[in-house]
């Protein structure tokens, strides 16, 4: 069993055809790196995978459901979580407001539990409050917790919405250029970050422009090129692949 298998999935606007019959699965624990020149149709695909758009054809097989079509939100609480390649946090919350908001779906507890403060809803408020801690953590954002999300340094609000997507409980990530607009320090930061994740028994899909990045840190790769799958393999096999080295550098003409 896959956690995630995808069969010929195709997203059509009127004619345009943004992906077409694209098929692959991931394996526990791995990072598989989507990449491709833009326009390809990379983002199309994460949003039909995360339910941002209803595919026009094609299935998603999660866990061993079928997800195709579903509304974004029952996606997230089966547990596939992603962040954007625009960042959208809640910019004037305190960074641990952001990553409480996160676990809204875990709470059972409904509003006269909250207004009469019964044992049940503080049990469940001390919990969460643990958790967007312990994420916070793993991000090396703990020192950061009451400060004005919207007022931090831009790497430190990508990582705030890598916190906030494990705080959903996902076991599968989807991470939209996480490295855009990061210097290599914090490049390197958030691959050793990615990493840990896949680590802790994450499976991760990752769209990412940064070559070095990707071939640093996937085990396995696709190329997409005008919304068709061209290539797939380990990065040392599309490093050599002749149809990715076309896909981005073009044809030689004599």
């Amino acid at each position: 069993m896959y956690p995630l298998e995808v069969k010929a999935l195709s997203k059509h606007f009127g004619g345009i055809r943004a992906i077409e019959e694209i098929s692959f699965h991931t394996k526990d624990r791995t990072i598989l790196s989507i990449i491709g020149p833009n326009g390809a149709g990379k983002t199309t695909l994460f949003n039909c995978l995360t339910g941002f758009m209803k595919p026009t054809r094609g299935s998603i097989i999660f866990s061993e459901r079928d997800i195709s079509g579903l509304s974004a939100d029952k996606i997230n609480r089966m547990g596939i979580a992603r962040t954007f390649q625009n960042i959208r946090l809640f910019r004037d919350m305190t960074v641990l407001e952001n990553v409480l908001v996160a676990q809204h779906t875990k709470i059972r507890s409904g509003l006269f539990s909250a207004i009469t403060q019964l044992p049940l809803f503080k049990r469940e408020e001390r919990t969460i409050r643990e958790k967007a801690y312990e994420y916070l953590e793993l991000l090396g954002l703990e020192t950061h917790v009451d400060k004005v999300s919207g007022s931090m340094p831009y790497g430190e609000q990508r990582k705030l919405e890598i916190a906030r997507a494990l705080a959903t409980g996902a076991s599968l990530l989807l991470f939209d250029e996480p490295t855009a607009g990061m210097n290599p320090q914090e490049t390197s930061e958030m691959m050793r970050i990615i990493m840990n994740l896949r680590e802790l028994g994450k499976t991760i899909i990752l769209i990412e422009h940064d070559m070095r990045f990707v071939m640093g840190i996937s085990d396995r790769i696709i190329v997409l090129d005008h919304g068709v799958k061209i290539a797939e393999g380990s990065p040392e096999e599309i490093k050599t692949n002749p149809m990715v080295i076309e896909a981005y550098l073009g044809k030689e003409t004599h």
